[in-house]
């Protein structure tokens, strides 16, 4: 156990599929696991450990930014011995081409913040997801039907659409990147799994975007993923 984790070292399974939200990983639990079992409420970031069409995986929450992501990705990879964690989550979208509920496979990540400096000692920006991870999702995506965008997303460390001028935020990432979307958590998950050698992959559902005024409801975005919860999971089927 940790400070933020009750759970036994047994009842995490290897492969973590982690949500931002606590209620959206009892959601999955509820809706797509067998014989889920709630094995962490610490500070209320649920996590459930069940089966899949008999893989064993759990779902366990992040909670919202890169610190709270890297508190609970670090002591998973670190204490629990988990091997994979696939980050699902919503996103903005950066991309005019891009509609509510596109998914995105995020290949590198880009902060401006000081993540790395702080953790590692290391002044380090731009992290990828693992390659080999993301290529079982990409094929999963082929087989399932399920339309996948990959490319670049930056990590803000403040909610974007609240940004006081998002195109000077934007002047300031590398001109060859080409964000796709952003999200808050992707850079700490893919950082800290670099670190330790694990693996790390995020999908994300674009629930805003720059382009258009629509906006995901919380209900929506609670509710309305299943694609990207369902690649997620298909994609678990394929890993030891």
């Amino acid at each position: 156990m940790t400070p933020h984790n009750e759970a036994k070292k047994e009842d995490i399974a290897n492969i973590v599929i982690m949500p931002g939200d606590p209620l959206r990983a009892k959601y999955i639990a509820e809706n797509f696991l067998d014989d889920a079992k709630l094995v962490n409420s610490v500070r209320n970031m649920y996590a459930y450990t069940g089966n899949y069409k008999g893989k064993r995986v759990t779902v366990m929450a992040s909670g919202m930014g890169m610190p709270s992501m890297a508190i609970y990705s670090y002591e998973l990879y670190k204490f629990y011995d988990v091997d994979t964690i696939i980050r699902i989550g919503s996103c903005g979208a950066y991309n005019k081409n891009l509609k509510l509920f596109d998914i995105i496979l995020s290949e590198k990540c880009f902060t401006e913040g000081n993540f790395a400096l702080t953790f590692h000692n290391e002044i380090c920006h731009i992290v990828e997801s693992n390659n080999e991870l993301n290529k079982v999702i990409e094929e999963t995506a082929k087989e399932k039907q399920i339309h996948v965008v990959k490319g670049n997303t930056v990590c803000a460390e403040f909610f974007d659409v609240y940004f006081e001028d998002i195109n000077q935020f934007l002047s300031r990432i590398p001109k060859d990147f080409e964000p796709i979307g952003a999200e808050m958590e992707a850079f700490a998950l893919f950082y800290i799994a670099k670190v330790l050698n694990k693996k790390a992959s995020c999908l994300m559902s674009v629930v805003d975007s720059k382009y258009i005024d629509e906006v995901a409801t919380p209900e929506q975005r609670e509710t309305g993923l299943k694609d990207m919860i369902l690649l997620a999971l298909e994609s678990a089927l394929k890993l030891s």
